[in-house]
C-alpha cells in the first residue's frame, strides 16, 4: 500500500514555541503554503482513504486539499510536550529540559511523551493500516509522525531521523 504523508503548513505561534499537542492556529501564509501542497499532491492521484490528526493545523490543510472530512485519529497527533506546551524553549524553567536536550530520542518532556512513546502509537496506526485493503492513502499529520513513519518504513534509521524532517507543507511517501 502506498501511504502519502503530508505535514501541516507553518503555524501562527512565535518561533521557538513548544506546541506539540496544543491546537495552535496556522500562520498567515496558510493559503499560499497550502496551495503549493495541494499542487504537489496532484501527482499522487486519488486516495482510497484519507486520515488526519485531529489537530486543526492538519485538518485545515486536509480540507484545503479537497478532503474536508478525513478520518481523524489521535495516534496521528504530534508528540505531547507535557508541561512545556506553549512555552518558548528558552523560557522553560525545568531542570529536566537540559537532560531532554541531551537525550531527546529517549527521554520525555515533563509530563509528556518520549520519542519511543510517539513511535509506538504511530507504529500501531500503521500496523492497523497495513491490514486494510487500500491501494493508496493520505495522512495529514505532523513532523514527528512523518519521522516515525519514515523509520517504520525503513526510509532512514532512527539515528538519522531528525535530519529527515519534512518541511512544513511537505510530503513523504512510504510503502506498507
Amino acid at each position: 500500500m502506498e501511504v502519502v504523508l503530508i505535514r501541516h503548513t507553518r503555524v501562527g505561534v512565535p518561533k521557538g514555541t513548544c506546541y506539540g499537542w496544543s491546537d495552535v492556529p496556522v500562520a498567515d501564509t496558510f493559503e499560499a503554503e497550502a496551495a503549493v501542497t495541494k499542487k504537489n499532491l496532484e501527482q499522487y492521484g486519488a486516495f482510497d482513504r484519507v486520515y488526519s490528526s485531529p489537530l486543526t493545523r492538519a485538518r485545515k490543510l486536509a480540507a484545503y486539499c479537497g478532503y474536508p472530512h478525513p478520518d481523524t485519529d489521535d495516534r496521528l497527533k504530534e508528540m505531547n510536550m507535557g508541561d512545556w506546551e506553549m512555552q518558548r524553549y528558552d523560557e522553560i524553567e525545568d531542570d529536566a529540559l537540559q537532560r531532554w536536550y541531551n537525550d531527546y530520542m529517549h527521554l520525555a518532556a515533563t509530563n509528556g511523551e518520549s520519542f519511543p512513546m510517539l513511535y509506538r502509537r504511530v507504529a500501531d496506526f500503521l500496523d492497523e493500516l497495513k491490514r486494510e485493503p487500500y491501494r493508496r492513502t493520505a495522512v495529514f499529520a505532523h513532523g514527528g509522525v512523518l519521522i516515525c513513519s519514515g523509520i517504520y518504513a525503513g526510509l532512514f534509521p532512527e539515528e538519522e531521523a531528525f535530519s529527515h524532517l519534512v518541511e512544513c507543507g511537505g510530503i513523504q511517501r512510504i510503502e506498507l
